[in-house]
């Protein structure tokens, strides 16, 4: 049988996910909807297979590799497994600059 673990949002993912689905809602409330949608389903599955992400490449370069990642285009979900718990600490839009987005978050 496989292991199940509980998925936690982190405070600033979850007010990521609200930041963009505000966003969204102003043009299309009903594609805001189905975003969050798909969002929270795929990563729901991580709690059965959490291990499914790529280490994230812009922090392993600096040691850090306790975190992971995995997209739905266009935004990176970023997590952290820690025994039975994965903790979904970033949702941001792929297309930017990962590091600075971090250091933004870091300095607040």
């Amino acid at each position: 049988m496989k292991k199940k673990y509980k998925v936690k949002w982190a405070l600033p993912a979850n007010l990521d996910l609200i930041e963009i689905v505000e966003f969204i809602a102003e043009d299309s409330p009903a594609t805001a909807r189905k975003i969050v949608k798909k969002i929270k389903e795929k990563v729901s599955n991580l709690k059965i297979v959490p291990e499914r992400g790529r280490v994230v490449p812009e922090l392993a370069k600096h040691g850090i590799k306790q975190y992971r990642k995995f997209i739905i285009s266009p935004w990176r979900i970023l997590y952290q497994i820690d025994e039975k718990v994965v903790y979904v600490v970033l949702v941001a839009d792929g297309r930017r600059n990962l590091e600075d987005i971090l250091f933004k978050r870091i300095m607040r």
